[in-house]
């Protein structure tokens, strides 16, 4: 979960499909108009005004849908977040722009409520085994998290309790979500929007899985156990339920945090190569990744408070609800591209690009070279040379400056200034969110302000990894 902490609580969420479906209708019908009338009186302006004043309407009608979706709370929340981080090739960039807003809609649910969810779902004897704080830790669109303690040998674990009614809403709410985009001609659907929604359903419902989450997590803690860079909490079966998810609590500090910051850059860097490593291990190794990059899923656990006897900084992984299997007729073509990459072989790939459906042998060549070289360049703090980087990206030492390089936003720009946005096609819902992903890991790095070469790491995973299957 993302947690941040909550503002102003509020005493119930509207969860009955009706009242949810009643609300977003009547926001559809007078966007709706809204936009049919601006149509219908901006048809006579001149192009340039046209273009503009139409820009000015979609943030209007965008701004005014999010504000109506974060009044319900709940999945409708959830949907609009997920659609905000993963929908940027399908909705209109003023759209997006105005769902990344619903990130920050934090209002926890009263106690009294959640008391009522904890005592069903625990029953009266387990329930009575903790001593909960009723005051949130942390509060999200499907859930929020309190920290309690057991009672017999003073244990200090969290609970995480999901809304009551948002799992069951899951797919009333992203009918009417994408009803309300249709009427409010936010969006042009399609077989490709069409495809795109239901892994988004898929997404929804796995996210309210608790009992899924509970076994991911454990997965991982199993996978990651001797490795003591990292720390994964241990879920408390007899208290995690259906709608209830308990595990240990395990401190930590924000990434962005001042005591972070402040660690030497050997430390900080450090920490960015696990950061790095442990996602190499989910796409080279186990197949599997958490693709939700939220820095609020992870903390930074110092030495001087660890209890690791080698003195190690520590990652907290928080939060494995959004983990994603991969197949082999995906990950294939996708390492093929990364090695291709590594090695400079622009042509294989474009070759990787068109296997994954995202290229077209039937573009012209400059199209296909400049796409090929924009995924290359992805890979530049792994390259076999520090000669192509830019000299604000290389420090005295020759290592990487992955903050000062500011790789993302070149890519980005790289991208906007050749043709490839004319012929772009939807990429595969699964390189979506890998893409996601490994954007995440960067800025995850360069917040920490890391200073060093990922050659090596990528080296030991590309050529030397055998894939295997995660355990189950």
């Amino acid at each position: 979960m993302a947690s941040k902490r909550p503002g102003n609580s509020v005493s119930r969420i509207k969860t009955g499909s009706f009242e949810r479906r009643l609300s977003l209708t009547r926001a559809g019908l007078f966007a709706g108009t809204r936009m049919a009338s601006h149509m219908a009186t901006n048809w006579f302006s001149s192009k340039d005004k046209r273009e503009a004043r139409h820009r000015a309407m979609l943030s209007s009608q965008a701004e005014f849908l999010v504000d109506e979706l974060g009044k319900l709370k709940g999945s409708v929340v959830k949907i609009g977040q997920v659609m905000a981080l993963y929908g940027e090739h399908f909705l209109p960039d003023e759209v997006t722009e105005a769902l990344h807003t619903l990130e920050d809609q934090t209002t926890s649910l009263a106690w009294p409520a959640i008391e009522r969810v904890l005592m069903e779902e625990l029953g009266d004897r387990r329930y009575a085994e903790l001593s909960i704080d009723p005051e949130p830790i942390g509060a999200a669109s499907l859930g929020q998290v309190h920290r309690a303690q057991r009672r017999s040998d003073g244990l200090e674990l969290v609970l995480k309790v999901q809304y009551p009614g948002v799992a069951d809403a899951v797919d009333s709410d992203l009918n009417a979500v994408a009803h309300l985009l249709r009427v409010a001609r936010l969006v042009s659907f399609g077989p490709e929007f069409s495809d795109w929604l239901e892994e988004v359903r898929v997404m929804m419902h796995r996210e309210v899985d608790y009992h899924l989450e509970a076994r991911t997590t454990e997965r991982f803690r199993q996978m990651l156990k001797d490795d003591p860079r990292f720390v994964v909490p241990r879920v408390l079966e007899e208290y995690s339920t259906e709608h209830v998810i308990a595990s240990t609590y395990e401190p930590g500090h924000s990434v962005s945090s001042l005591v972070v910051h402040d660690l030497p850059l050997e430390r900080r860097s450090e920490l960015g190569r696990a950061a790095l490593e442990l996602f190499f291990r989910e796409l080279f190794v186990w197949g599997e990744i958490q693709t939700d990059p939220n820095f609020g899923n992870y903390r930074i656990r110092i030495a001087e408070e660890s209890d690791d006897e080698d003195g190690h900084d520590q990652i907290v992984l928080l939060d494995f609800g959004a983990v994603q299997k991969y197949p082999e007729s995906f990950l294939e073509p996708v390492i093929r591209m990364i090695r291709a990459s590594y090695e400079g072989e622009l042509e294989a790939v474009i070759e990787g690009g068109i296997e994954l459906n995202f290229m077209s042998r039937e573009w012209p060549e400059e199209v296909l070279r400049r796409f090929g070289e924009v995924c290359m360049s992805v890979l530049e703090p792994l390259a076999k040379s520090s000669g192509q980087w830019p000299s604000n990206a290389v420090n005295a030492h020759g290592q990487y400056r992955w903050k000062q390089s500011d790789l993302p936003s070149r890519v980005a720009h790289q991208a906007a200034r050749s043709a490839i946005s004319r012929y772009f096609r939807i990429p595969p819902k699964e390189f979506v969110f890998l893409n996601r992903k490994l954007i995440g890991v960067y800025t995850f790095i360069a917040v920490l302000n890391a200073e060093f070469n990922g050659e090596d790491l990528l080296l030991d995973y590309l050529y030397e990894k055998a894939p295997v299957t995660a355990p189950e």
